[in-house]
């Protein structure tokens, strides 16, 4: 057997033991996570390995990706076939109608804008009431100074697209508002990341 469909990421590799730690905290015992943007696969692998009673749904956009995280997930039975999603379309082919937890790394910040919509809509229709919507990545916050390494990053994302970019906290809130969902809590984490939960907002 090969390993040639792996694809490698140096910083998925970094990031995956600080994020299980969250998601372990975050999440029940047992459930169904979808993973939007699963990318080469490594957190995937890594973070369902770490929650033993969760049914882990990879998928990704690139179809070209999709060999790569399942080469990964080869050896785990708790992870599903990864399936190709397009956050923008009206309906999400191959995911449950009702999910536990949805979580999405490093997509908001190289994809169109209107992708965020996409997201928090599609997670408001697929979310169960208790349901939480994790994203991770940088971002840009009106009261927090930028560091150096994530203006570079970003001046690089719109250079490479223009509509690419770090997005801004408010303005991702104000579309999950728009979506019926409400930031639950901040997590800061390694290299000037977040790790941000979202769900909807407690009743009055």
């Amino acid at each position: 057997m090969t390993d040639a469909p792996r694809r490698h990421s140096p910083a998925a590799e970094r990031n995956a033991a600080p994020i299980l730690v969250q998601l372990q905290r975050l999440l029940p015992a047992r459930g169904v996570l979808l993973e939007i943007a699963s990318g080469t696969g490594q957190h995937a692998a890594h973070c369902s390995a770490g929650l033993p009673g969760w049914r882990w749904l990879p998928s990704d956009f690139d179809a070209s990706a999709l060999p790569s995280i399942a080469a990964w997930c080869a050896n785990l039975p708790q992870v599903a076939a990864p399936v190709q999603l397009d956050v923008l379309q009206p309906h999400w082919p191959g995911v449950p109608a009702v999910v536990d937890a949805i979580y999405c790394a490093n997509m908001l910040h190289i994809a169109p804008w209107a992708c965020c919509g996409g997201l928090m809509r599609g997670a408001a229709r697929h979310l169960g009431a208790a349901g939480l919507l994790i994203t991770y990545g940088p971002y840009l916050e009106d009261e927090v100074p930028t560091a150096p390494s994530n203006l570079a990053f970003d001046a690089d994302l719109r250079a490479r697209d223009p509509a690419w970019g770090l997005r801004r906290l408010a303005d991702v809130a104000q579309q999950a508002a728009l979506a019926g969902l409400a930031l639950r809590e901040r997590v800061p984490m390694p290299a000037n990341n977040l790790l941000l939960v979202w769900g909807r907002p407690a009743p009055a």
